[in-house]
């Protein structure tokens, strides 16, 4: 009885985080400088898959889904990406002070699109360079702790440490290649991309990022009860018949892969993998199962937020990174003062 009313009580909390999320999406459409009124956004949003009439603008259709459609779903598809990749990092690691750059993920895409940027290749090559920095940054620290970490809980703390030479290494090569770039075109344009944004997303950079997120979150949420079992220790794993090697890895590739693909179209926007996922575990508790997808909604209605004020408070819009760190600081702190308390 007891167990049916805690069930419930998620399946609640899930459901208003949910319509939440739905809320904050509609009303996104309606905040900006071209004003567009609640009716016609739905229409020209319905036009898509019913054949409506038009009684709206050419100027408004293209408000609507050729700019803010595509940010919007982009900043759900970055903060969802984000925190889950960091709520699976910190399941993995047993800390709730992970966050998905912990492997360099971060450093390596921030170099890959520095690279692109420096050698004046196409928005798309960026992009891609991003991406597969970002992927080689994870590979090459997963790489040293396979050679050097000598397997079970050494192997995670020579993971752990692998990852922070290589994201310095990576932070070294972009201030190499910021110091090489031409400091009237180029250099802005390498550091406000460090800073985060999606002030440039087009359909095309959705679609670039949609199918490994989506592949990654599917595979994280396949292997849920495997990540809960890994939380009671290694030992316990394998008497229950848990590759931990394997499950390990897959939880590193598929976190890897969301934030890579993230990262690529957006910039480095910090803080939301490591505090989104703290906020979920507060709410349903440390069951990876229901962190996962809480993780998840929570995530993308936290950026979209972030984004909708980026772009709406001052005439000129504020990098994301810039508020989420200013947000996620005073949370961090709090952070800080339960750590004492234990890893529950």
């Amino acid at each position: 009885m007891l167990r049916q009313v805690h069930n419930t009580g998620m399946s609640q909390k899930i459901l208003l985080l949910f319509l939440a999320l739905m809320l904050i999406f509609f009303s996104s459409f309606l905040l900006g400088r071209y004003q567009v009124m609640p009716d016609k956004v739905i229409a020209i949003l319905a036009s898509k898959i019913l054949d409506l009439p038009k009684t709206w603008t050419d100027t408004m259709e293209t408000v609507v889904l050729q700019v803010r459609f595509p940010r919007i779903i982009a900043a759900l598809l970055v903060g969802g990406a984000l925190s889950s990749s960091g709520a699976a990092y910190q399941s993995l690691f047993k800390n709730p002070l992970v966050s998905p750059a912990i492997l360099g993920v971060s450093a390596g895409a921030g170099f890959g699109a520095s690279l692109g940027m420096i050698l004046h290749y196409p928005w798309w090559a960026v992009q891609v360079l991003a991406f597969l920095f970002a992927l080689l940054a994870v590979a090459t620290s997963f790489l040293i702790s396979r050679i050097f970490g000598g397997g079970g809980n050494g192997s995670m703390t020579v993971l752990v440490l692998g990852g922070m030479v290589i994201s310095a290494l990576f932070q070294a090569l972009i201030s190499c290649v910021k110091y090489l770039a031409d400091p009237l075109d180029t250099l802005p344009a390498i550091t406000f991309w460090l800073m985060g944004g999606l002030s440039k997303i087009t359909n095309v950079d959705v679609l670039f990022a949609l199918f490994p997120i989506i592949l990654s979150c599917v595979g994280l949420y396949l292997i849920r009860w495997q990540v809960n079992v890994l939380s009671i220790g290694d030992e316990e794993a394998v008497t229950l018949g848990i590759n931990v090697n394997l499950i390990r890895f897959v939880v590193v590739i598929c976190a890897t892969l969301m934030t890579a693909a993230a990262v690529s179209i957006s910039g480095i926007i910090g803080w939301v993998g490591l505090i989104i996922p703290h906020m979920a575990r507060m709410l349903v508790g440390p069951n990876f199962a229901l962190l996962l997808p809480v993780s998840l909604i929570m995530g993308s209605g936290y950026l979209l937020m972030v984004d909708n004020i980026a772009r709406n408070i001052t005439a000129v819009e504020i990098p994301l990174g810039i508020l989420t760190a200013l947000i996620g600081a005073p949370f961090f702190i709090f952070l800080l003062s339960k750590v004492k308390k234990g890893w529950t």
